[in-house]
């Protein structure tokens, strides 16, 4: 039998369409949804190359890499809704406003600190951001961006989840732990009533099923490859040196504008395909990755990754704390930039916060707006003071 067993193009992607299919799948057992898809992905595809079942080379993985992530980013954003995010209150808004603006401090200081020790630190710094502004979709843009490796996008997601994970667990925990605590009932006396948490019974239902049809996603196709194919064009008139990051931006920037036509928030499936192409794309970051040296960064890169979630962590309690704002709002803050908008609905669900669920999506969409483009800001104001 000759080795690799897959290397042609259609060959690959029968491989990486079974792999997408299959990491779907099994989100129906809990083990696996604690994993998440995007690391059973790239787990996979690093397992199937140095097995030597799948190439890790292939004409098939430049297309995937030059078109997946960009229509990913698009589609992801052309849910945004600024009018519901303008009559949002004072206080959900400075809260997700203090996450962002802990993450991107607290990753510029140990972004410094930790460049020098991992190959493409001040990259590292920028995916960070990304991820605990948005969650995993903007990391993978922001890489994109910023042409980080292979190997160095596959060990910050699995630096993500080691610490990530526990993070959220104990994010789902919080609000019993906090309803329970005198200590700290004494100590942030800010929150809402029973009533005020019951709402009025309107509140939308979480994690509804939805139907959209071939027209939907023909309708997405369309709008987010116009954006992405006007974007690149654009981008050309940029240094060369910048020109990757700033096709991501413009992107975002052109998708986010064509979002706000009610028309285009209609069309339904946007999310889910955009986590369909991201998930090819990181299959192929799986086929790129030589394990001697994923293993070899792995542990600096999780280290940095704990630097920057604690840090984050406690600074933005301290600043929610000293704003006097309710601990709801600041517990789905920091969910909503560490994970998503639909996990902090989750949480405030699982809470029984009815009347938080909604207010949870929209700071998760905050997160997600600004995080591609702090991402690649903070990146480059840490190269910009290390060098690289």
């Amino acid at each position: 039998m000759m080795f690799p067993i897959f290397q042609s193009s259609d060959a690959m992607l029968a491989v990486i369409l079974c792999m997408v299919a299959l990491a779907f799948w099994v989100q129906k057992f809990k083990v696996f949804k604690m994993v998440g898809p995007a690391l059973i992905i790239i787990i996979a595809g690093i397992i199937l190359v140095n097995l030597k079942i799948v190439t890790g080379s292939c004409e098939l993985y430049g297309v995937i890499q030059t078109y997946c992530i960009p229509i990913s980013v698009s589609l992801y954003l052309l849910n945004v809704d600024f009018k519901k995010i303008m009559k949002m209150s004072k206080q959900p808004l400075m809260s997700i406003a203090s996450a962002i603006f802990c993450v991107s401090l607290v990753a510029v200081i140990f972004g410094v600190i930790f460049a020098g020790k991992i190959d493409e630190g001040w990259k590292v710094a920028g995916m960070f951001v990304g991820t605990y502004t948005g969650g995993s979709s903007n990391l993978t843009a922001i890489a994109t961006g910023l042409n980080a490796s292979a190997s160095t996008i596959a060990a910050a997601n699995a630096a993500d989840y080691v610490i990530g994970m526990p993070t959220l667990v104990l994010m789902f925990a919080a609000p019993t732990l906090m309803k329970n605590s005198k200590k700290f009932q004494k100590f942030w006396p800010y929150s809402f009533t029973e009533a005020e948490l019951e709402g009025n019974g309107d509140h939308q239902e979480l994690m509804g099923s939805e139907e959209w049809s071939i027209k939907d996603i023909a309708i997405l196709l369309a709008i987010s490859t116009t954006i992405v194919s006007v974007s690149t064009m654009l981008s050309q008139y940029f240094s060369a040196d910048f020109a990757s990051a700033g096709r991501i931006l413009l992107i975002s920037t052109f998708s986010i504008l064509v979002a706000q036509i009610p028309a285009v928030r209609k069309v339904k499936g946007a999310m889910n395909l955009g986590l369909f192409f991201g998930m090819m794309f990181l299959a192929v970051v799986g086929f790129s990755v030589d394990i001697r040296g994923f293993l070899g960064s792995a542990f600096t890169i999780t280290l940095f990754c704990f630097c920057v979630i604690a840090g984050s962590l406690i600074l933005h309690l301290v600043i929610t704390r000293l704003l006097k704002i309710r601990y709801e709002y600041v517990l789905l803050g920091i969910v909503g930039a560490i994970a998503d908008g639909t996990t902090a609905a989750l949480v405030a669900s699982g809470a029984k916060w009815k009347s938080l669920i909604s207010i949870g999506l929209l700071m998760g969409i905050i997160g997600g707006v600004c995080g591609n483009y702090v991402g690649i800001a903070v990146a480059y104001i840490v190269r910009m003071i290390v060098g690289g």
